[in-house]
């Protein structure tokens, strides 16, 4: 996927309830009650429907690395849909979402001001605005561009112009080589 989609759909999975099925058995008997088969299980994970029934019925118990990933990937996207949709539906209306990042950050602002590009550490509470604007713009498949332009948008009105209070003539903020990022919920 990308880095800031994965990093949202980690502070998401913080929420879970129940830890996931861990064993390869587990999650395929898991992903076959899901998705109504061992057919469509083969298909998602580019397997044949053999290899599934094997692995459902503990004839095979370690998966190949490739396969393991894509299991495990599969599994926590389907894992508990609805505390899933509560706690993104709690940081887009109330609770805001919390960003630590390490990336280089600057803006186009009139000439005179300071506005070259640096290394910045930031840990900042983003809004229930911008949490809603991220998770939407990820549920209707945004590229890791597009994501990295809305929290972009998101740390130009939070941290540089502090909501309103300064920076007013701030045009753009540029937002790349991000070495670390996380988020919480």
């Amino acid at each position: 996927m990308s880095l800031i989609g994965d990093g949202l759909n980690k502070a998401v999975q913080k929420a879970f309830t129940r830890p996931a099925p861990k064993s390869a058995g587990a999650q395929m008997r898991y992903l076959v009650k899901r998705l109504g088969g061992t057919k469509a299980v083969a298909q998602v994970l580019r397997v044949s429907q053999r290899t599934v029934e094997r692995y459902v019925k503990d004839q095979i118990k370690k998966p190949r690395p490739d396969l393991a990933g894509r299991l495990d990937r599969e599994v926590k996207a389907r894992w508990q849909p609805q505390i899933r949709a509560r706690a993104k539906a709690k940081a887009a209306s109330t609770g805001g979402i919390m960003i630590d990042v390490r990336a280089r950050l600057g803006y186009t602002a009139p000439i005179g001001s300071t506005d070259q590009d640096r290394i910045r550490h930031l840990t900042l509470a983003l809004p229930p605005v911008h949490a809603a604007r991220l998770f939407d713009a990820q549920e209707q498949g945004a590229s890791d561009d597009r994501l990295q332009e809305i929290a972009a948008e998101a740390l130009k009105e939070v941290y540089f112009q502090d909501g309103g209070r300064r920076a007013g003539s701030l045009d753009e903020v540029r937002f790349t080589d991000i070495e670390h990022l996380e988020f919480d919920l």
